[in-house]
Parts: structure tokens; sequence; C-alpha cells
């Protein structure tokens, strides 16, 4: 009895050590499943028709209040409809690649996030936002948004300076993207406008 009931005891000892072992082994692919599900889950939710077109807009944009004094100075820009046409990009027509909607909803994703984080955490008065863009523009900007919109880029009455910099670009002679040779188009002032917001709204 006594030699049966330890064989049992050992038997459970050894079972409960498998487990643990076993759980112990899987815990880091569990965590990354659950990681892969939740990015699928938001990607998805995105992916839906509403809510693409809800936060495809600038109003949904400017819902962050760090995002206000970009908004402003995107709308007395060219691309905010100071133009004579009167057209105005939105955000994700410049701010998001357009090569294909699974890089679209993934992008879209990473900089949502990340603005959200930015939002909540970074201090807007002290943080450098010259540098932060002459860092990041070109990870905010996408060549292939551009030439949705600009299919023409030797149009008649074009300076000589831009005749010869996109005929290059054209041919594939430089490397050089749109933001690198435009770093403001988008907005007017931003820095300026930036600092002068947040520094009224401490």
């Amino acid at each position: 009895m006594t030699s049966a009931a330890n064989s049992k005891s050992d038997g459970g000892k050894k079972g409960r050590w498998f487990g643990a072992q076993w759980f112990g082994a899987h815990r880091k692919g569990w965590w990354f499943g659950a990681g892969i599900g939740i990015v699928l889950t938001i990607m998805m939710v995105l992916a839906s028709g509403f809510m693409i077109e809800t936060t495809n807009t600038d109003t949904f944009c400017v819902s962050c209040h760090i995002m206000t004094p970009f908004r402003t100075s995107w709308q007395d820009s060219v691309h905010g409809g100071q133009n004579p046409q009167g057209f105005a990009a939105q955000c994700v027509d410049c701010h998001l690649p357009h090569g294909d909607f699974f890089q679209f909803l993934t992008v879209k994703a990473i900089t949502g996030t990340s603005d959200l984080i930015h939002n909540l955490y970074i201090d807007p008065v002290t943080y450098d936002w010259a540098a932060a863009s002459e860092k990041n523009r070109l990870k905010f900007t996408f060549d292939n948004a551009c030439r949705r919109c600009h299919h023409v880029l030797i149009p008649p009455g074009i300076k000589r300076g831009g005749f010869i910099a996109h005929r290059a670009y054209l041919r594939g002679e430089t490397k050089k993207r749109c933001a690198e040779c435009h770093p403001r188009v988008g907005h007017k002032n931003m820095i300026e406008a930036a600092d002068k917001y947040f520094k009224k709204n401490v």
C-alpha cells in the first residue's frame, strides 16, 4: 500500500513538473500568438469600410490635442485648400503609402498608435518639433502618395531648376524623394504654428 501510494505521489509530482516545464517553454509562444491576434483584430477593425472612412479625415486626426497646430498649418497651405481649385488633400493622402491595401493599413495602424502614444506622453511645450520634423519627414511622406495627384512633373512653364530635378527623378538618375526637395509644402509655417499654439496653451 505504502509503495503504491508513494509511486502515485511521485507520478503526480512528475506530472506537475512536466506541466510546469511545458507551460514555461510555451509561455513565450503564447504571448507571441496573443500579440499577433491583437494586431490582426485591430487590422480587421480598421479594414472595415466604416472605420477606414472615419479615421481618414483631418477631423479625426485633430481629435488628438497634439495635432491641432498641424491641422492649422495644413489648412493655411496649398495642400490644405489654399490653391485656385480650392482642393484640399486629407492627412492620409500624403502621410500614408498608396502602394497596396495591406501596406496602407499596416502603416496606418503603426502611425496611429505612435501618434496616440506621443499625444499621451510627450511634453509638447519642450518637445523639439523642428528636429523631429527634420529627422522623421521621410518616414511620414511617401512618393507614391504624391504621385497619386501629381501625375505631370514637367508641366509647361516649370522653372529650369525644377525641370532638371524632375527629369532626373523620372529617369531614375537620383534617389532623392519628393519631401527632400519639398519639405514644407504640406504645412505652412508648421514649426511656428506648433510653438505658438503649445506655449499659448501652457
